[in-house]
């Protein structure tokens, strides 16, 4: 038997009700139909079946939606970006991050809400458990933070480092990966959540969407995938897959859903906040059908975010297009990298808006002869190729938030930005 619910959107609220017990309904008969009159231009009733439930944020009218109270619109000509970590936002550099993009013509601020160690930044008020467990209050002041971006009209996106998640992933072994009985960690240090675990999906969306109500326009999930190489140590791991262990399909291809599902979920959930959704992924995920160790396929969450920004740092290329030298060749790896994603989006039917990461730093680590100095000219190469593909908004990135001056962002270009959505 298939559980019906019914929607009544009345005058500003919104009822669910499950099954419908007959005695009660009966005893209530003559007064629903007294009221039913005056109910009437109010009242708009949906009836739906299981199947039907993905489909419900989509029914309620944007009425309906989360209030945070901070007005600040998509930018007309797109966004164009930088990083910041909490530390920078939540200290004294703040004033000069917000100076440098009044001062240019950048008009967004990505600032760690959940970052890389897997800590919660600021307080979020939230009643859950394990939120209040890992955060660590490094912005103080999310309130006059988000008053300083909207007094400056800069667009906020609030970057939530998902699976990577050392703090979590030591707390409780059993969301993680285990290695001869200890939480496995790569050469870094870092441990990683499972993506199969839902409740790892739950701890999450909890994060995302205290986020949208601080008042944040989109939420920027990022490290959305299995660790790097996961193919080749998958068979010494210990690790559940959940609800994909009955699936039938392979290893590979359950991770591939795992972290497809859990993007579209995060998109569903966050629909009545009002925001955005976007996912950051690995560039060379679009050079393939699918990455066996991470589980990122580029169309399947193309599909279920409103923004897609592949990281196509050229440092962080191995020889691709042709090219043996990436990170000396900026112009030359976005070109190639963007045409092949206009490619893959010309064949969607609804395509995200395209974002991509740029470099703004230099890559010393590479080996002697692979690397040079990154500045204005390097940064303007990488946005000229985006352009010259008819891609208009892009993020850059520096770990230590140290952009460089006097690049110019806007480069004469005739600009045809897609117009914002209207959900």
């Amino acid at each position: 038997m298939s559980k019906k619910i019914t929607i009544a959107l009345l005058a500003g609220t919104v009822a669910f009700s499950g099954y419908h017990d007959p005695v009660a309904a009966d005893e209530n008969e003559e007064e629903q139909e007294n009221g039913e009159e005056e109910a009437e231009e109010e009242e708009a009733l949906f009836e739906l079946n299981d199947d039907d439930l993905l489909a419900l944020p989509h029914l309620i009218p944007d009425r309906f939606t989360y209030d945070s109270g901070v007005e600040i619109e998509y930018p007309e000509d797109g966004v164009k970006g930088i990083f910041s970590t909490a530390h920078s936002m939540g200290g004294d550099n703040a004033d000069d991050l917000v100076n440098f993009v009044n001062e240019t013509s950048l008009n967004s601020i990505v600032v760690d809400v959940k970052d890389d160690h897997g800590f919660v930044t600021y307080d979020t008020g939230s009643d859950d458990e394990r939120v209040q467990a890992n955060t660590n209050e490094i912005i103080d002041d999310m309130e006059g933070m988000m008053d300083t971006f909207e007094e400056n009209d800069i667009y906020p996106i609030a970057r939530l480092v998902v699976f990577k998640d050392t703090e979590l992933a030591e707390e409780e072994p059993e969301l993680s990966f285990l290695e001869n009985g200890d939480v496995w960690s790569n050469s870094s240090g870092e441990s990683f959540v499972n993506p199969f675990d839902e409740e790892v999906w739950e701890y999450n969306i909890e994060v995302a969407k205290k986020a949208a109500e601080a008042g944040f326009k989109e939420i920027q999930l990022d490290y959305i995938r299995f660790p790097e190489g996961f193919e080749n140590r998958d068979d010494d791991l210990e690790y559940s897959e959940g609800n994909y262990a009955e699936s039938g399909e392979d290893n590979i291809q359950n991770r591939v859903a795992a972290v497809t599902d859990f993007v579209e979920y995060a998109r569903e959930e966050l629909r009545p906040y009002g925001v955005k959704v976007s996912g950051d992924i690995f560039g060379y995920a679009a050079t393939v059908e699918e990455t066996p160790g991470i589980g990122q396929n580029f169309t399947e969450i193309a599909e279920n975010v409103d923004i897609m920004s592949s990281m196509i740092y050229p440092s962080h290329w191995t020889p691709h297009f042709g090219i043996d030298q990436p990170d000396l060749e900026p112009y030359n790896i976005v070109d190639e990298y963007a045409q092949l994603e206009n490619e893959l989006m010309d064949d969607m039917e609804d395509p995200p808006i395209s974002r991509p990461w740029l470099q703004d730093f230099t890559a010393s680590y590479l080996q002697d002869g692979d690397w040079m100095e990154y500045g204005a000219d390097e940064v303007e190469a990488q946005i000229q190729a985006l352009y010259d593909n008819g891609i208009y908004e892009f993020l850059l990135w520096d770990a230590a938030n140290d952009y460089s001056e006097g690049a110019d962002y806007e480069l004469d270009a005739e600009q045809d930005i897609v117009e914002e959505d209207s959900d």
